[in-house]
């Protein structure tokens, strides 16, 4: 048999990590192991794989929630992206963050977090959290110092959103990786607006990166997935935590994942480009109230985006047209191209009206042509007062 390599770059590895043809049927592309349960000769091979897969041993199988070898293609390949011993998926980027931080806290622990988080993230905290006895400390985390504040004796770790929802601030990483690790605390970042692609937390001394697979690592609107990859040490816990919740994930989700991924650094790059046209355009717009985007000299946290990011600085645009929730709605209801949708990192764009955040609007840039996004986005201004 011909030795096989996953390359080095990491546009090579977005295709072929994780990924070789099926050694039963030598199906090009990963199959899907729609099965729920493995099959054993003996009693004695069962016990064995059983063990095996409840230490956490990779290539272990007997039964799908536990252990599937279309969710550990997905795995491998995620994990070579961030540079990660490991990584294990789930049901959806909820059952990510939930697992990993309820894997790591317990009763009488303390979390500090964003100020600014994902909708659902703020419910955990805010509802599930207490009923278990964890405390939460919300702060600014672009202020690397009330971070530090905010510890206290009981804190475990630190949660962030490298980018954060909807306002996309950017937070120096590796100033309050130094913080966590100066006071023995995990560093946990949600990297969902940015993909590995752009950004690798684990880089810039985040411990574990946390993502909704279902936006930018799928790109294509069509599953629903989470991953969190780090050390393995620090995965088999959250693993453990995903089995016993009943958070695994789909194999055919994996399966659509896998796909996504082999056309992220595409993707990523293509939407990047026309989000830095697009906030440059309705910066520029008379009808604009607003833009952020961390791509533009203007944001507030462009110097640390431009340190982490480059040159690429995403595609996720936020602003608000001039006239609050009338503004807002003469926009989205007038577009005769792209779809008013709640999800983000598709091809598609996909553009988010937030009337309870006072009429802002949260763009999702996908790989269309830019002259014919401009148009539609001058064709929804044209109906603002």
């Amino acid at each position: 048999m011909r030795q096989r390599t996953e390359g080095r770059g990491f546009a090579t590895r977005a295709i072929h990590a994780g990924e070789r043809p099926d050694p039963t049927t030598h199906a090009h592309k990963t199959p899907i192991y729609a099965t729920a349960t493995f099959a054993f000769d003996t009693a004695g091979e069962k016990e064995d794989a059983v063990d095996r897969a409840l230490a956490w041993e990779p290539g272990a199988y007997f039964y799908s929630r536990t252990g599937n070898p279309t969710n550990r293609a997905l795995e491998e390949k995620i994990a070579s992206l961030e540079g990660a011993e490991d990584a294990v998926v789930s049901a959806s980027g909820m059952a990510a963050v939930a697992s990993t931080l309820l894997a790591h806290l317990g009763s009488g622990d303390h979390l500090v977090v964003g100020d600014e988080l994902f909708a659902i993230t703020k419910v955990l905290l805010d509802e599930d959290f207490p009923r278990r006895g964890i405390g939460v400390s919300r702060v600014d985390t672009t202020d690397v110092a009330a971070v530090e504040t905010a510890i206290i004796p009981a804190t475990r770790a630190i949660f962030l959103e490298t980018s954060t929802n909807p306002r996309l601030r950017i937070a120096d990483l590796a100033a309050i990786a130094e913080v966590g690790h100066r006071r023995g605390l995990l560093v946990i970042a949600d990297n969902t607006f940015l993909g590995p692609a752009l950004l690798r937390p684990l880089e810039h001394g985040a411990d574990l990166v946390v993502h909704a697979a279902t936006k930018y690592l799928s790109g294509h609107g069509d599953a629903v997935s989470g991953v969190v990859s780090g050390a393995k040490a620090l995965i088999d816990p959250i693993r453990q935590q995903t089995d016993t919740f009943g958070q695994a994930a789909s194999p055919f989700s994996s399966f659509l994942v896998l796909r996504g991924v082999r056309t992220l650094p595409l993707r990523s790059r293509a939407g990047s480009d026309n989000a830095a046209a697009i906030a440059s355009f309705l910066e520029s717009h008379p009808k604009v109230a607003w833009v952020h985007y961390p791509g533009l000299d203007s944001h507030p946290d462009r110097a640390v985006a431009r340190r982490l990011l480059g040159e690429r600085a995403g595609a996720m645009v936020t602003f608000q047209p001039r006239g609050g929730l009338q503004g807002m709605a003469a926009f989205t209801d007038h577009l005769a191209l792209c779809d008013i949708g709640v999800s983000l990192g598709d091809i598609h764009t996909l553009v988010y009206p937030r009337p309870k955040d006072g009429g802002i609007i949260r763009l999702s840039i996908g790989c269309e042509d830019v002259e014919d996004l401009i148009a539609d986005f001058e064709l929804g201004l044209s109906f603002v007062d």
